[in-house]
């Protein structure tokens, strides 16, 4: 069923499960997201499993309005909006800058929970780490962009694949933020940076295809949301066409992805549900500090480096947190 339709049923009207929820005494969190229900999966319980640690069940005492863009992240505003004008008690924006500058411009009372891989002051969320202040606050997952972490671990960051240059402003200044710092890491190797462009899943066949013709040596990946939904394809791509890949998140390395370096995504989205339970609870949001992740994990895929006829270092072997064989 539609999300904007209601059950109609013996002459009587069925009231949307927020409003529901509302006259029944539940709090509601609203949940917005660029990707799917499907390719999220895995996150979405981990925020149930961090609104649980403060005693927020789904359905038995709390209720959460899920709103996904399905990688349509034009959906972004209006989806935003459809959460505000139910009145939720806070609003979990864990499709990156996109949903956060959603969320931000939906409601300015409404307190907003992000996850983002950017540095969220200087993307106008909040005023500083410690007192976020104003409306925004968040659970700030700032990932060590790919492009940096690739040169510094694996030294092969000769091109990034990235999603940059869409409609939406927030998404286009991070991915030129990511392109920036792959510029500069690669300078400081005196490596040259290609740029590769997908926009759509329909794109990322062409964007491989560019890499090949520019004859790159390895590439990185842009920290998108949309990159990760696209994990099983991106993977596939990458042994198909030889090109050695570092990712930002395991969940590619899982996905079959050579190797990957940052922290865990699902703990972004753990923390988030913490966050939105505090808020529940009473707790101020202006007085929450941004929270930043303190461990990283290297991990490498033997079965995807024996694929691309890599032969792994010991060294490097040594260093990783886990290998996949």
């Amino acid at each position: 069923m539609d999300r904007r339709q209601f059950l109609c049923m013996a002459g009587t009207v069925a009231l949307p499960l927020a409003a529901r929820a509302q006259s029944a005494g539940m709090p509601v969190v609203g949940f917005l997201n660029t990707t799917s229900p499907d390719s999220y999966a895995f996150n979405a319980e981990a925020f149930r499993q961090g609104l649980a640690t403060q005693g927020f069940v789904e359905r038995k005492n709390v209720v959460i309005e899920y709103r996904w863009a399905n990688g349509e992240y034009s959906l972004m505003p209006s989806l935003a909006k459809e959460l505000a004008g139910l009145n939720v008690a806070v609003i979990a924006a864990t499709g990156d800058l996109v949903s956060a500058h959603a969320a931000q411009a939906a409601s300015a009372s409404i307190p907003i929970v992000f996850t983002i891989g950017s540095d969220p002051i200087k993307f106008g969320l909040v005023k500083s780490m410690n007192l976020p202040g104003g409306q925004p606050y968040g659970d700030d997952a700032v990932l060590q962009h790919a492009c940096r972490q690739a040169d510094r671990t694996a030294d092969a960051a000769c091109a990034e694949h990235t999603n940059h240059r869409t409609s939406h402003e927030p998404r286009q200044y991070q991915c030129r933020s990511n392109l920036e710092e792959a510029r500069e890491a690669a300078r400081k190797l005196d490596k040259e940076t290609v740029v590769a462009n997908a926009r759509s899943q329909n794109e990322i066949p062409t964007a491989f295809e560019q890499l090949i013709k520019q004859h790159a040596d390895a590439a990185l990946i842009a920290s998108d949301p949309f990159m990760l939904n696209q994990r099983v394809a991106i993977t596939a791509l990458a042994a198909q066409h030889a090109i050695p890949i570092l990712y930002w998140s395991r969940e590619f390395t899982m996905a079959g992805g050579l190797a990957s370096y940052g922290t865990g995504v699902t703990w972004m989205y753990r923390e988030a549900g913490v966050y939105c339970g505090r808020i529940l609870k009473g707790a101020k949001p202006t007085e929450l500090p941004v929270l930043q992740p303190t461990k990283f994990d290297f991990v490498i895929n033997m079965k995807a480096a024996k694929g691309l006829n890599m032969a792994v270092p010991p060294s490097l072997l040594s260093t990783a947190d886990e290998v996949i064989e």
